[in-house]
């Protein structure tokens, strides 16, 4: 997680918690003059698009008064989705055993792409298994994971 998204999480989350819901993580994607910030928000009975809308207001009027970034970006709040991201040290323990897609900031064993089980988390690693192997992936150098949906 970059600096501004430590930041932005830091600044929004006593709002959305305001609200009833968790901020399960967010993520800002800089694309020139499209850049988005993307935020995830949680709740155990789910989330509706009105809890969306609500949220976007919120959050909106906290990024208005205290401008955290300077460029132009569209702002998307939504859940987290079947295919949720992977955040938190938290939320890798609530995924284990179930099947991620990981992907690295540098290349692990001669790649950055890993699809496998979450076999095991401890407190700056997790353990995956995949393709016959298991492999040992520090959380510091994960830069994305999700959960892979099962229907």
């Amino acid at each position: 997680m970059t600096k501004l998204e430590q930041d932005l999480v830091t600044m929004l989350t006593p709002a959305v918690e305001m609200l009833g819901f968790e901020l399960h993580g967010l993520e800002f994607v800089q694309a020139g003059r499209h850049s988005t910030l993307r935020v995830y928000i949680a709740h155990e009975d789910g989330i509706s698009v009105d809890n969306c809308a609500d949220a976007s207001r919120q959050i909106s009027a906290i990024l208005d008064v205290e401008d955290p970034i300077t460029n132009e970006y569209d702002l998307e709040v939504s859940s987290p989705g079947v295919d949720r991201p992977l955040f938190k040290q938290d939320h890798y323990e609530q995924a284990q055993g179930e099947e991620v897609r990981v992907r690295t900031k540098l290349p692990q064993d001669g790649r950055r792409n890993f699809k496998g089980d979450l076999v095991a988390v401890s407190s700056d690693m997790i353990t995956l298994s995949s393709d016959g192997a298991e492999y040992l992936i520090m959380l510091s150098n994960i830069e994305r994971a999700n959960l892979i949906a099962k229907f």
